[in-house]
C-alpha cells in the first residue's frame, strides 16, 4: 500500500541558484536519486514556470540576483501557499532562514550539507506536495456533490454502478430492496432514493423493524383506533398513512415477526390498510423501500421469513458493496467525514500522511462506512495524537481470552502480516527481512491463511 502512496507523488523538482558549479552538483546528486530536475539562475525565471497546481517541489539559495530566495517564497505563497520550499543558507542567512520558516517555507539547510540530508529533505517534502494536491482535489470533489441532502459518495466502479441503478430507478413505481452489511449507509441510501425521486416532497418515514417492541409494532405501523386495546385512549396514524404520497423505509425488515409479514404484503399488494379496531381500508399511494443486512433467501429457504414476501420485496434488489471492496473511494470519504468533524467540533481538518493514508487503505474496514467515519472524527479531535495502529488494534481484539501458545502465534501471524505488506508480497524480500528460510515463511504462511496475491501494490 506504501507503494501505492508514492505512486502518487511527483518527481519534480526546482533548483534555483546562480552560481553554475553548484547548480550542476546539486542538480546531479538529485537526478541520481530518481527526481526530474528544472534548473533556474534567477527567482524570476523560477516564477514564470509556476502555478498553482504545480506538482513538484523548490529548492533555493536565499542570497539571488535582483530577487532573494525570501522574496521568492512571498511570491510563491501568492500562487500557491502549499509549493514546499527549501531554502539553502549561508552562516550569515540563519536568522533569515528561521525567519522564513516562520513565514511558510518547508525547510532549510545551512551550507555546507551533505547530498544525503537534502534529499531526505526533498523526498518528505515531494510528498507532503502530493498529499496536498489530493486533498485540495477531493475539496473538489467534494464541491461537485455539495448539493442538498444525501449524497452516494465515491468514483469506484462499484459505486459509479450503484448510482447508475439509483437513478434508472428512482421515478419508477417499484419498491426497493437494499441488501447490505451492517454501516455501509442503507439509511443513507435509501433518503437518497426518496430525495431524487419524484416522491421528494412528500414525508419519508424510516422504521428500523429490529427495534420496535413486537406487541407495538402493529400499532406502529397501521396505527389504531380508540379503544382498540386497553391503552388506546385516542386513535393513532400509523407510520403507512402518515408516509402516504412518499416513501417508508422499512430497515432491518429481517426482524419484523412472521404474523406481521403476512399484513405487510397484504399493504405491498393492495396499496390499503385497515387500523387496529377498524374495518375501514384506507388506500395509500406509497413506495416501500426495505433495507437487510442477510441474505432474505437464505432466510426463507429456513423458513424464518416469508417466502412471497421476499419475491415481492425483490423486484428491485441494490447492494451496496463494503468499504473494503471500494478502497478507492477511503480517500475521498475520509476527507468527507473530516470536514463535516471539523465543522461540528470547531477545529481544523487535520492532514493525513502517507503512512496514516496507507493504514487507512490497507484496514480490511469490518465496520465498514461507520468504522471509517468514527476514525476521521477521532482524527480531527486528536489531531497528532490519534492512532492509526489497526494491527494492534487487532491484536488486541483476537488474543483476548487466548493462551500463551494462542497470542504467541497471532503475533507471529502479525509480524508476516506486516513485512509482507512492507514488501508488497515479495517472497523474498520478505524472508530477508524476517530472516525466515524461504519454506519455513511459505509454511507459516500457510498455517495463517496469509496469501502474497492479497499484498501486491
Amino acid at each position: 500500500m506504501q507503494q501505492a502512496i508514492e505512486s502518487m507523488i511527483s518527481k519534480q523538482v526546482m533548483l534555483i541558484d546562480d552560481e553554475l558549479s553548484v547548480r550542476m552538483s546539486l542538480a546531479q546528486s538529485i537526478e541520481l536519486a530518481g527526481f526530474d530536475v528544472h534548473c533556474e539562475e534567477s527567482a524570476e525565471q523560477a516564477l514564470e514556470q509556476l502555478h498553482a497546481q504545480w506538482e513538484g517541489v523548490i529548492v533555493s539559495d536565499i542570497s539571488l540576483p535582483n530577487m532573494s530566495g525570501i522574496e521568492l517564497l512571498q511570491k510563491v505563497q501568492s500562487i500557491d501557499s502549499e509549493i514546499p520550499i527549501i531554502l539553502i543558507t549561508g552562516h550569515g542567512d540563519i536568522s533569515m532562514a528561521v525567519g522564513a520558516i516562520q513565514q511558510g517555507a518547508y525547510d532549510f539547510l545551512e551550507k555546507p550539507f551533505a547530498p544525503d540530508k537534502l534529499l531526505d529533505v526533498i523526498r518528505r517534502a515531494t510528498e507532503k506536495r502530493a498529499l496536498s494536491l489530493e486533498n485540495h482535489r477531493l475539496r473538489n470533489e467534494l464541491q461537485t456533490q455539495a448539493a442538498l441532502g444525501p449524497r452516494i459518495i465515491g468514483n469506484s466502479a462499484e459505486i459509479v454502478h450503484l448510482r447508475r441503478i439509483v437513478q434508472s430507478v428512482a421515478d419508477a413505481p417499484t419498491d426497493i430492496l437494499i441488501e447490505a452489511e451492517t454501516g455501509t449507509g442503507k439509511d443513507l441510501l435509501a433518503r437518497y432514493i426518496h430525495e431524487h425521486s419524484n416522491r421528494r416532497e412528500h414525508k419519508f418515514v424510516a422504521i428500523n423493524c429490529g427495534a420496535v417492541p413486537e406487541t407495538l409494532i402493529e400499532s406502529e405501523l397501521f396505527g389504531h383506533e380508540k379503544g382498540a386495546f386497553t391503552d388506546a385512549k385516542a386513535r393513532r396514524i400509523g407510520k403507512f398513512e402518515y408516509a402516504n404520497s412518499g416513501t417508508v423505509f422499512l430497515d432491518e425488515i429481517e426482524s419484523m415477526p412472521l404474523v406481521l409479514q403476512v399484513k405487510l404484503l397484504r399493504v405491498i399488494e393492495d396499496r390499503s390498510i385497515e387500523r387496529l379496531g377498524s374495518n375501514e381500508s384506507i388506500n395509500l399511494d406509497l413506495r416501500i423501500v426495505a433495507a437487510t443486512k442477510v441474505d432474505l433467501k437464505a432466510l426463507a429457504e429456513q423458513g424464518l421469513f416469508r417466502e412471497d414476501l421476499y419475491y415481492r420485496l425483490n423486484v428491485v434488489k441494490v447492494e451496496i458493496p463494503p468499504l473494503r471492496r471500494r478502497k478507492d473511494d477511503i480517500p475521498l470519504l475520509f476527507q468527507h467525514f473530516s470536514i463535516i468533524a471539523s465543522t461540528q467540533y470547531g477545529r481544523d481538518v487535520q492532514e493525513l500522511s502517507a503512512e496514516h493514508m496507507a493504514a487507512l487503505m490497507g484496514h480490511d474496514w469490518p465496520g465498514n462506512i461507520r468504522e471509517l467515519r468514527n476514525i476521521a472524527e477521532r482524527n480531527v479531535l486528536l489531531g497528532e495524537h490519534c492512532t492509526f495502529d489497526f494491527d494492534n488494534q487487532l491484536i488486541t481484539q483476537e488474543t483476548t481470552g487466548l493462551n500463551l501458545a494462542e497470542q504467541v502465534g497471532q503475533f507471529e501471524k502479525l509480524l508476516i502480516h506486516t513485512e509482507l505488506s512492507k514488501c508488497g508480497g515479495s517472497i523474498r524480500d520478505t524472508q530477508e527481512s524476517l530472516d525466515l528460510p524461504r519454506k519455513t515463511l511459505y509454511d507459516k504462511m500457510k498455517k495463517y491463511g496469509l496469501d502474497k496475491k492479497d499484498y501486491k501494490p
